[in-house]
């Protein structure tokens, strides 16, 4: 299970492909089957539409006790209110995830590409989601504003950490930072996003920065989101070896 001394290694989603089934347990459904080799999993459909209580709590019951779910903010506030007067979403949000229980991971928030950083509105949204939020918050930025170094201040006062992204749409995208114990990496693919595999050669710098932080006492995720033709699973794996995480017997 890809879980090592706080690491934490997973695909957006738990969809396996026919190519990778031989790794898997035989029996059980998709999540079952998934959740006995990965240790985490992050949700992207809650991005895109409401899932009922009842769901989340069927998905924690089929999952073993260490078992981790990163949940992904809805749209509904980051792009389409551009997280102004989010106060109803997040209510709703935090009352359907909240069923996950103990099984309930980072909460992640991506934002639109043209979103710059306003500082009334964006600590007026996560002094709300931090109200309600017990878990890691990670967030996802894409304007280049969000990457200031005066900004430090923000992260530490809210607690979210910052998410390295790949592809990077500046620089420092490609870093992690923010603040929190949690250190969250999402690798869409590159240069096709979705698409392209990494293979152990592309892999070696993130596996080198994983190692970095874990050296330095943080809790690291890893998500691999290059699933439209079934190589997260095969990234993970991969990435799971040079990390030294044991696949499960």
């Amino acid at each position: 299970m890809s879980t090592t001394g706080g690491l934490r290694i997973g695909c957006a989603g738990w969809g396996l492909s026919a190519a990778h089934a031989a790794h898997f347990p035989r029996d059980g459904t998709h999540l079952e089957r998934y959740a006995r080799r990965f240790a985490a999993v992050e949700i992207n459909s809650s991005f895109y539409r409401p899932h009922m209580p009842r769901t989340y709590a069927k998905w924690a019951s089929l999952v073993p006790d260490d078992f981790l779910f990163a949940v992904k903010f809805p749209r509904a506030a980051t792009h389409d209110a551009r997280l102004r007067d989010a106060d109803a979403v997040i209510e709703r949000f935090v009352s359907e995830v909240s069923a996950l229980g103990d099984r309930l991971g980072p909460v992640l928030v991506q934002l639109p590409p043209s979103l710059a950083f306003d500082a009334d509105v964006a600590d007026a949204f996560f002094a709300a989601l931090r109200e309600r939020v017990a878990t890691p918050i990670v967030c996802e930025p894409r304007h280049v504003t969000w990457f200031a170094p005066e900004l430090d201040a923000f992260w530490q006062r809210h607690e979210v950490g910052r998410v390295a992204a790949d592809p990077a749409r500046v620089p420092l995208a490609a870093q992690p930072g923010g603040a929190g114990r949690v250190r969250y990496w999402r690798l869409h693919g590159s240069p096709h996003v979705y698409y392209d595999a990494y293979g152990e050669a592309r892999l070696q710098p993130w596996a080198d920065a994983v190692r970095a932080e874990r050296e330095a006492g943080l809790d690291c995720w890893v998500i691999l989101d290059n699933t439209a033709l079934g190589h997260a699973v095969a990234d993970a794996m991969r990435l799971e070896t040079m990390l030294g995480v044991e696949a499960p017997r």
